[in-house]
């Protein structure tokens, strides 16, 4: 059995690095001197708007939302469907097993994307900013929950909630900054699957995700919030989910990989 997870494992780390050296041509880190103008007159009062409403929407769903993100799948179904993949795997090993892990969430992620893209923007096209914030982090979260429960692990426990929400910053983020976020959820994962105590804490990292969604919607927001071209928001919340998704299902597939040769 593990040289054939040996050798998935081995597949998917090229992959990591490969989304890793792609960090800096992505379309965000790319944008043009005008974007910068924007953002040098963005006056800080509307990062500090945007920061608190990430911290807010971030403790309303570990608070009370995840009961009814749920409401929106079938958690039964993803946990069976993903015993009968382990089961699978430990039995034959192979590459189909591990790959009907991915299923949920890519069926999951284009209506996400649908959803997300329709209300970022009607609300733009009617100036409204920052209503759809609560909204982009839900779908968000009820994504990366469906990668989550396919690879079978709890994120209703602390410690998963600070791995899920540094995945977030590291799909958002570029260049040495992706890296270092990379490495910690890296070493988070051994704490957890080790039963460590974890060395961080939920509470900072909410504030560090909702800084960073700050960072990453600044401009994006602030052009969102101006009638009729404010569509632009919606491809922003389009690109949110997409990379967190992608970048979610990379680290799990691997974490899970790692669980199995340990």
């Amino acid at each position: 059995m593990s040289k054939a997870i040996n050798k998935q494992l081995l597949k998917i780390e090229k992959q990591e690095i490969k989304y890793l050296e792609k960090s800096n041509k992505r379309l965000e880190a790319n944008e043009s001197s005008i974007g910068k103008k924007i953002e040098d007159k963005i006056p800080q009062k509307l990062r500090d708007t945007l920061y608190h409403a990430f911290y807010k929407s971030f403790n309303l769903v570990f608070d009370k939302g995840s009961d009814y993100i749920e409401k929106t799948y079938n958690k039964e179904d993803i946990m069976l469907e993903h015993d009968l993949n382990d089961i699978a795997i430990d039995r034959k090993s192979t590459k189909k097993y591990v790959k009907r892990m991915d299923k949920k969430g890519n069926r999951s992620k284009l209506v996400h994307k649908s959803i997300a893209t329709l209300e970022g923007g009607v609300l733009g096209l009617l100036g409204i900013g920052l209503p759809d914030i609560p909204i982009i982090i839900s779908l968000t979260m009820r994504q990366i929950y469906e990668i989550c429960l396919s690879y079978g692990y709890d994120y209703k426990k602390e410690d998963e909630k600070a791995y899920i929400l540094l995945l977030i910053c590291g799909a958002l983020s570029n260049g040495s900054k992706q890296i270092m976020y990379n490495e910690k959820i890296d070493e988070l994962a051994r704490q957890i699957d080790n039963n460590y105590v974890p060395t961080i804490s939920l509470e900072d990292q909410i504030k560090e995700a909702s800084s960073v969604l700050a960072d990453y919607l600044l401009i994006a927001k602030f052009i969102q919030g101006i009638p009729l071209i404010g569509l632009v928001g919606g491809i922003v919340n389009n690109i949110i989910i997409s990379r967190v998704a992608n970048f979610g299902k990379l680290k799990y597939k691997k974490r899970y990989l790692l669980s199995k040769i340990s």
